[in-house]
């Protein structure tokens, strides 16, 4: 899967140079539409602030680069928040503390420091929650159908000394305790203090919803068989790392979340083979070994979005 962590690092290195060094200006904030994509408006004062952006990079800061940034952008978001496939908040708001963290300045500094720059820190979190959202969206569009033939799993396997590989297989249930978005600022810290605690009482995955049905606002999905190169990133090291029958917890934009494992062995039948080449392969494109089936994917979807968008520029 894409690295959406890396690939914001990578994207913001020569912005955090120029952020700490102060080499951009304020940009002016103005207004006035300069594009309107399948009804969203793009504003003037959107622009500027992308070309700023544009100058930390020390890339081309033109208008026209910056609103065909802003209209990618644009498609992008939209089209994840018609998959519900958001970065929760807090995802973002974290993100953003460990950029600064990395640039050994608190997250008030770093804000001073892109209100400055006339980036604004409203701009850069929506960047960043776009570059953290799109590659699940990919992922889920394009990771399960680059199936391999029959050919090139035995060719695998031949290479492999004729052994399928091994990898594990859990059964997952996820437990989701609700929080209304309008009370997201005031429960959250509650509703993950409720769900630690019910950890130590789970009395597992057959008696899981009458265990949720005696809590307020709590729903069990059972989210079936999963072997672990499927695991979504976000959850992987908890899954690896969890003791007994639980996860730890995580804030996610439905609430605060754990998942159940129902149970858990190692297999090596033709769909784990399967599954674990293909991570491998997917491990060599991020390391830039056989090329960027990820940014191919990305970029033909984009180019899908766009054929079918209604995009006016004023």
């Amino acid at each position: 899967m894409i690295d959406a962590k890396k690939a914001i690092t990578a994207f913001l290195a020569g912005a955090a140079i120029a952020l700490l060094t102060g080499l951009a200006g304020p940009a002016l904030a103005v207004s006035g539409v300069q594009a309107v994509v399948n009804g969203t408006a793009i504003t003037s004062g959107d622009v500027a602030k992308r070309q700023a952006f544009l100058r930390l990079q020390h890339t081309k800061a033109d208008a026209k680069t910056a609103t065909e940034q802003l209209i990618d952008e644009s498609l992008k978001r939209q089209e994840v928040a018609r998959v519900h496939m958001s970065v929760s908040q807090q995802d973002v708001d974290a993100s953003f503390a460990r950029f600064s963290a990395g640039n050994k300045l608190s997250v008030e500094q770093m804000s001073q420091i892109l209100d400055r720059a006339g980036v604004g820190v409203d701009h850069f979190k929506g960047f960043i929650a776009v570059q953290m959202s799109w590659p699940r969206v990919v992922n889920a569009r394009y990771g399960s159908t680059s199936r391999l033939s029959n050919y090139d799993l035995v060719s695998r396997m031949m290479q492999n000394n004729k052994q399928k590989p091994v990898t594990t297989e859990y059964m997952l249930q996820q437990i989701i305790f609700v929080i209304p978005e309008a009370k997201r600022g005031a429960i959250t810290g509650k509703r993950k203090g409720e769900a630690e605690a019910s950890r130590s009482k789970f009395p597992g995955c057959d008696q899981a919803k009458t265990f949720a049905a005696t809590m307020r606002d709590v729903s069990v999905r059972d989210l079936g068989r999963m072997l672990a190169p499927e695991i979504p990133p976000d959850w992987k090291p908890l899954v690896e790392q969890a003791k007994g029958n639980t996860t730890g917890t995580r804030v996610t934009e439905k609430g605060v979340e754990y998942l159940a494992i129902c149970s858990q062995r190692q297999v090596s039948d033709d769909q784990a083979a399967e599954m674990v080449f293909r991570q491998e392969d997917l491990d060599k494109s991020k390391a830039g070994k056989n090329g960027p089936p990820e940014n191919e994917n990305s970029k033909k979807y984009l180019d899908e979005l766009r054929k079918k968008a209604q995009i006016a520029y004023r």
